[in-house]
């Protein structure tokens, strides 16, 4: 069996700098856009910005940690490298999909590995009508924003507006609201996997919302459109010992 090849890419920070000059200069290094392997050394941040990266590619993707929380992350060891990768268990994720009408007539579209998030652009709150599969299912929720979250997303953003942690392989979705005024008790929903979502700006003119899928962004929206992209697939890597739902549940105790 071929030794795959590895590619390393790092966060631009020291500790991360100081760990790519390591490994390379231990393992060699093949460059990055030509690698079988990639190992990222940041924290979820850089994993994000990684996958984006060689999207293209569908490499799979070997985090080491860098970073601060690096709930996407293993943990940094130089020794046998080669080895730990070949005996990684693979997490295979889909990103969400964006389509975005702007008042301008202008359709986006976007890729979102973390979230899709509405945020309303004036001082005046949001009033968002929000459908699944179809139906409506909330006729107006006034509030700062709403996101729709993907399980690899859930730890960032979506977890600072107080929703909920998605195990990697739950095949979920977190439906989020930001800062929500009315219904005032909504905290939410968790979506299957494969939901589409429809989110309508009531009064858009008036209370303006920008639509964000992770980089690409949508000024002035209409109506967003988000789902899942089967087509689309990304690899993460992690060690048989790297407890992800063990972090998970302590992460959601903690005061």
């Amino acid at each position: 069996m071929t030794t795959p090849t590895i590619g390393f890419v790092a966060a631009d920070v020291a500790t991360a700098g100081t760990a790519l000059g390591a490994l390379k200069a231990r393992y060699g290094a093949t460059p990055p856009d030509e690698a079988d392997v990639i190992v990222a050394l940041g924290g979820d941040g850089f994993m994000l910005d990684s996958l984006h990266r060689f999207l293209s590619r569908g490499v799979p993707i070997y985090g080491m940690n860098q970073g601060t929380v690096g709930f996407l992350m293993n943990t940094y060891d130089e020794r046998d490298l080669p080895e730990r990768i070949a005996a990684a268990q693979r997490a295979t994720l889909h990103p969400l999909r964006m389509r975005a009408e702007c008042d301008n007539g202008q359709v986006v579209d976007g890729l979102a590995i973390n979230e899709v998030s509405l945020l309303r652009q004036t001082r005046f709150a949001a009033k968002i009508r929000i459908s699944v599969d179809g139906r409506v299912r909330l006729d107006e929720l006034v509030s700062d924003g709403v996101m729709v979250a993907t399980p690899a997303g859930s730890t960032a953003y979506n977890l600072s507006a107080h929703g909920p942690i998605l195990p990697l392989d739950s095949q979920l979705l977190a439906l989020t609201p930001i800062c929500p005024f009315r219904p005032r008790r909504w905290r939410g929903a968790l979506l299957p996997e494969r939901a589409a979502v429809r989110f309508e700006m009531l009064e858009a003119d008036r209370r303006p919302v920008n639509a964000t899928a992770d980089y690409t962004e949508a000024p002035r929206v209409h109506v967003v459109d988000v789902a899942q992209d089967r087509t689309t697939a990304l690899h993460l890597l992690f060690d048989p010992e790297h407890n992800l739902d063990e972090r998970i549940i302590t992460e959601q105790f903690m005061p």
